[in-house]
């Protein structure tokens, strides 16, 4: 072999290592930074990509997807002065490759050092009551204060989330007991107003009931007034008519009125509690008797002229008077 045969070997070396040297394959989920000379020239996207071979070189290779940044736990002084325990979690993305990595020096220390210094700002201008009950809040305005510092870097912050917030173990306790106390205060509170609507009730349902028991009542009393009333006005019904008939020289009708009476007495004193021995006429035929006689006082009081208004026929009674039997 010649020199000429050496020679072309050497350039047929040098235009694959020039080829393989401009040519570059970017991964997807990466972005690469190419640099001429040191300088920034452009951002190349994933795929197959062409530089300048010997000028151009590959600059920061950049991962575009989201990632975590786990924030450690950290000491803060609440506005009240207490002191917590707080750790968090953080998310960012790259939106501008080549700002993220001509920007800033140490792109994720720089994000966790400022989301820490943030931590500290934001939940130290707050108390320890509202900091422990207003998470979601602290989160976002963690995320728009983060997010707006790591803003010139290219960067997204997506979510900061706080995982934990640990008070100290005797404030934990003063919180248990204060908890427990509020808790009880409000069972008892809760008691009471129980007690006071049961009272309230049952004093209603007694309103209700005497209220029901006295319009009864006057229900009941009116009832038998009226029963009353309509009793008298029967009796005096009958009365009158007893008393028509016998002005009319009816002797039947005061028999009759005067026997019903004499039965009512008879009933009344042998139902009385006090009488044990009852002594008197029961017979029928006495009882008729002492009728008639009653009969023959009517007739000497009404006269004889009203008495034969009716003609009726007597027989003699065994009693001591005679009464007149109309003959059926």
């Amino acid at each position: 072999m010649g020199g000429f045969d050496y020679a072309v070997i050497a350039l047929v070396v040098l235009v694959f290592l020039t080829l393989f040297a401009g040519i570059k394959t970017v991964p997807q989920g990466y972005r690469y930074t190419i640099e001429r000379f040191g300088r920034y020239v452009k951002t190349i996207e994933p795929g197959l990509n062409f530089i300048v071979p010997y000028f151009d070189r590959i600059g920061a290779k950049m991962n575009v997807m989201e990632q975590v940044l786990d924030v450690p736990t950290q000491e803060v002084i609440t506005k009240d002065n207490a002191s917590v325990s707080a750790d968090a979690v953080a998310f960012y993305q790259v939106l501008n490759p080549a700002q993220a990595a001509y920007q800033v020096a140490n792109l994720e220390n720089a994000l966790l050092n400022l989301t820490m210094t943030n931590i500290r700002s934001v939940m130290g201008s707050m108390d320890l009551d509202e900091l422990l009950s207003n998470r979601d809040t602290i989160n976002d305005r963690l995320l728009r204060v983060v997010d707006e510092a790591a803003n010139p870097w290219g960067i997204k912050i997506t979510r900061v989330e706080i995982k934990d917030i640990a008070p100290p173990t005797d404030l934990v306790e003063a919180m248990a007991r204060q908890m427990k106390a509020e808790r009880e205060k409000r069972a008892q509170v809760l008691e009471a107003e129980g007690s006071r609507n049961a009272q309230i009730l049952r004093a209603e349902g007694a309103k209700q009931s005497a209220i029901l028991e006295a319009e009864g009542q006057r229900e009941a009393a009116y009832r038998e007034a009226e029963a009353r009333e309509r009793l008298a006005e029967a009796e005096a019904k009958a009365t009158r008519m007893v008393s028509e008939a016998i002005a009319a020289g009816d002797v039947q009708a005061i028999n009759y009125f005067v026997a019903q009476k004499y039965t009512e007495a008879l009933a009344a004193i042998g139902t009385a509690n006090n009488q044990k021995i009852v002594l008197m006429p029961m017979e029928a035929s006495s009882l008729i008797g002492s009728l008639g006689g009653i009969g023959a006082i009517a007739r000497e009081v009404f006269g004889d002229g009203q008495a034969q208004a009716s003609p009726r026929r007597s027989t003699p009674q065994t009693g001591p008077a005679s009464k007149p039997v109309e003959n059926r």
